[in-house]
């Protein structure tokens, strides 16, 4: 281990891997959120597991809509396992060493499914759009082909744009400290450690934000505009509370991804003297939204109660 390094043979070594410390201040009592995180890491896989269960079983589920439901699910269980595994085996193993070259795919995959994440969610705004305010043509613009069309660029956008942050991260030299004060390999908590300049590493975790997940937060943000505008010239009520129904359950959810990422970078400035609140938020924010995503949707979406009573086998009717 290199932790104690001194000054003078600082520049002769490059750590060849990290401590992930866990949550700083509470490292004596931290496996005790072991059983909250694996309860929530297995609520996660169940509930989009048999979110796609539904969706593949129930014909009449096969819609765009749906789709993208499907596919929300893949990233958020994809996240989550991305993360989950590792963190438990910190608390429960203390197998806190991880290689430099593991830490950088942690990093690399963890952005592509947040920003993954942000990207369905413009998808779905847009598919919400054009269901509400261009219902006629709707079935020929939002189709099965848009659904691909639509997911494979959000993949290549978000792949190839992430590249960087580990790229960068890893061109960075780590030659005395190799103790992370995080439970997963956060872009500014790697680099903090390193020994030489990281302006360069920060500009680009800032433009990565402000203009893939500035931009998606803007696209939605002008979608349900367009929306709320369409459904306050309805005339009948009972037909503005049945399109804007349709819209809570993807409001709900965007409103807790992107108020925990605001919240996050805001803690971030206030890590020194509470460096517990910005990890503890990162990690709650790679594993809440998979859980909570699946249940916003069965509670507030009447075809997917449905399914999912009938995937149960209970004969329940739903209002």
């Amino acid at each position: 281990m290199f932790q104690d390094l001194t000054h003078s043979n600082i520049s002769k070594f490059q750590v060849s891997e990290f401590i992930l410390m866990g949550f700083p201040g509470i490292h004596t009592w931290q496996h005790w959120l072991s059983l909250p995180l694996a309860l929530l890491y297995l609520l996660a896989l169940t509930a989009n597991i048999l979110i796609l269960i539904i969706i593949n079983q129930e014909a009449t589920l096969h819609q765009p809509m749906y789709h993208f439901l499907g596919i929300l699910a893949v990233v958020d269980m994809g996240l989550a396992t991305t993360i989950m595994p590792k963190i438990l085996a910190i608390l429960w193993f203390s197998a806190k060493a991880i290689s430099l070259p593991e830490c950088f795919a942690q990093m690399y995959v963890i952005h592509c499914f947040v920003v993954m994440e942000s990207g369905i969610f413009v998808c779905m705004a847009i598919d919400r759009y054009v269901a509400i305010c261009k219902p006629l043509r709707y079935p020929a613009i939002v189709t099965d082909s848009f659904v691909v069309k639509a997911t494979v660029f959000m993949a290549l956008r978000n792949s190839l744009a992430t590249i960087p942050v580990p790229v960068l991260a890893a061109q960075r030299h780590y030659c005395s400290q190799n103790q992370i004060e995080h439970c997963l390999c956060s872009n500014l908590g790697v680099t903090s450690l390193s020994c030489d300049d990281r302006t360069i590493n920060s500009i680009y975790q800032l433009l990565l934000a402000w203009t893939l997940m500035g931009s998606d937060l803007a696209l939605i943000f002008l979608s349900y505009v367009l929306i709320l505008h369409s459904v306050l010239k309805l005339n009948s009520a009972e037909a503005a509370s049945k399109a804007l129904s349709t819209c809570t359950s993807h409001l709900i959810l965007i409103l807790f991804f992107y108020t925990v990422i605001v919240v996050i970078s805001i803690t971030h400035s206030a890590a020194i003297t509470l460096p517990l609140v910005p990890v503890l938020l990162n990690v709650l924010h790679n594993v809440i939204p998979p859980a909570l995503n699946p249940i916003v949707y069965a509670l507030k979406n009447k075809e997917l109660r449905h399914g999912l009573y009938k995937a149960l086998k209970l004969n329940i009717k739903s209002n």
